[in-house]
């Protein structure tokens, strides 16, 4: 019996120290904290449809914003998570504000820099792919035809700039927000609803001093966000 009280009296103690220590680790076994970052939780709960109408084009100009976070790490073909992803809403996506001009500059670094992995934070995320789409690999999908196919356009839009020594400049994105539908689940091989619009471009100048346009074929939407599923050709 005594070496049983010695044993609690022990655990106690060191329970206690644990509480003490400036980690504020517990003795309790409950849920780990969500690291910082998060994906899982990193996007607010938005409300549900939205009638107002859009205007007639959304432009978004160039200008200095803080980088918005990915919703999955670049590269990563992970679809299960310790917590539930968050579903899809009814919200209408609009070309404009933080978050839609940091994913469109970082687009804009990529196709400058020749390296398209700086732009993953625009592409359409996995966990939301594997969510909308009804096809049985969706991680396979995602990277092997998507991801694929972005990051060889995002190669061929670098070439278009030219290499004359000048610095090429992003002036715009149009996104033509008053086109874009509703796609409800079964109609594009889907199991939840998305909006998508076609017809976005990238107003830029080149190295060499000249005006080109670059198409970004198909942007649709998750959770009120637009994101590029095609840039170019739609395979």
């Amino acid at each position: 019996m005594a070496t049983v009280m010695r044993g609690l009296r022990s655990a106690a103690a060191a329970c206690a120290l644990v509480a003490a220590a400036p980690t504020g680790i517990g003795c309790s076994h409950g849920d780990p904290p969500t690291p910082p970052g998060s994906p899982w939780l990193a996007l607010p709960d938005l409300p549900g449809a939205v009638d107002a109408a859009a205007p007639p084009e959304s432009v978004s100009s160039v200008a200095s914003t803080r980088p918005a976070a990915p919703l999955v790490p670049p590269g990563s073909d992970a679809v299960a998570s310790p917590r539930p992803v968050l579903p899809q809403t009814r919200e209408k996506p609009s070309a404009s504000g933080a978050a839609f001009e940091a994913r469109r500059d970082a687009l804009w670094d990529a196709i400058v820099h020749d390296d398209p992995e700086r732009a993953m934070t625009f592409f359409f995320p996995l966990e939301a792919y594997a969510q909308v789409k009804d096809v049985g690999d969706p991680a396979g999908d995602w990277r092997r035809r998507l991801v694929a196919a972005y990051k060889h356009d995002i190669h061929v839009l670098h070439a278009r700039l030219g290499d004359d020594g000048g610095e090429p400049r992003l002036v715009a994105m149009t996104v033509p927000d008053d086109r874009a539908t509703w796609v409800d689940p079964g109609d594009e091989w889907n199991k939840v609803g998305y909006y998508r619009v076609y017809g976005s471009k990238l107003h830029v100048t080149t190295g060499a001093g000249g005006a080109e346009t670059f198409d970004v074929k198909s942007l649709i939407s998750w959770r009120g966000e637009w994101f590029v599923v095609h840039l170019s050709a739609i395979k």
